[in-house]
């Protein structure tokens, strides 16, 4: 009798992808780099403002993008802004006009009406519209181009992208926030003056007196300098977003719409600070 075959123990499970037989990425390896992508991306933007700052002083500069750009920027955003400020300052000074009429101080409803649209209401008006008419457009037309391998052809010839289309595109926001506020203020006061004097009866000429008593010159200031760091943010959280899309023509839709609620977040968060500090260094007129 012949003796039997050894019995060949079996073979332990293979784990990972059935060509190569690596093993699968484990989920504790995946949850670092997911928890760090919101930092690397918050980094990747504070570079790109950087990077602008720095290029805005290089030659050559694009006068031509610039111009288009800016005209651009002005048209999609002066009429909604003007016809946005309107109910605005007419719910300010509707608001107010019913607390200084309960507090028997109405004489006041004028500037502090003013004040909360000079200050609040017209930098964020304009840098809300601008992030959501402007910047998503410049999202998808540099989203558009990096799908496209079109930035990448310009860093091949020696051209940079942020020089040639980031920069006009950050300036034109910027300048055209900072013009585009004077007009909203002056429509949000008119507004606010019509809705106070002809809806609850004030005084126009208390009205009008009530600035000298609290409006100062540096409310103003603290309103353009809003509008023109608000104009920054929205170039550049639009920019940033247009240069990373992810996954073809869809990314680019998701990117627009990832620009625009961060764009929102980060406006809100930064006039909180600086509202907080203005009120620290410059005291109120009527204190």
């Amino acid at each position: 009798m012949t003796a039997p075959l050894p019995v060949r123990p079996p073979e332990p499970p293979v784990t990972g992808t059935p060509a190569t037989g690596t093993p699968a990425p484990k989920e504790e390896h995946r949850r670092p780099s997911m928890l760090l992508a919101p930092l690397r991306q918050t980094g990747q933007l504070f570079a790109l403002a950087l990077a602008v700052a720095r290029a805005i002083f290089r030659r050559p500069f694009q006068v031509r993008e610039f111009i288009e750009q800016f005209w651009f920027v002005a048209s999609v955003t002066i009429l909604p802004a003007a016809l946005v400020s309107i109910p605005f300052g007419a719910v300010i000074a509707l608001q107010v006009g019913s607390l200084t009429e309960q507090l028997g101080a109405q004489s006041f409803t004028g500037g502090a009406s003013v004040l909360a649209v000079i200050q609040q209401a017209s930098p964020l008006i304009v840098a809300l519209l601008i992030a959501g008419a402007a910047g998503s457009a410049i999202c998808a037309d540099l989203g558009s181009r990096k799908i496209r391998e079109e930035l990448d052809a310009m860093e091949v010839m020696g051209v940079s992208p942020v020089q040639r289309l980031v920069v006009p595109r950050v300036l034109a926001t910027m300048s055209v926030a900072v013009l585009l506020n004077g007009l909203v203020s002056v429509v949000g006061t008119l507004g606010g003056y019509f809705f106070n004097v002809i809806m609850q009866g004030g005084t126009p000429g208390a009205y009008l007196a009530s600035f000298s008593a609290l409006a100062q010159l540096p409310d103003l200031y603290i309103g353009e300098l809003k509008a023109l760091i608000f104009g920054f943010i929205a170039g550049i959280v639009a920019a940033y977003r247009g240069l990373h899309p992810r996954g073809g023509p869809k990314g680019v839709g998701d990117a627009v719409n990832q620009s625009v609620v961060i764009t929102f977040m980060l406006l809100f968060a930064v006039n909180m600070v600086l509202t907080a500090i203005y009120l620290q260094i410059v005291p109120p007129k009527g204190g």
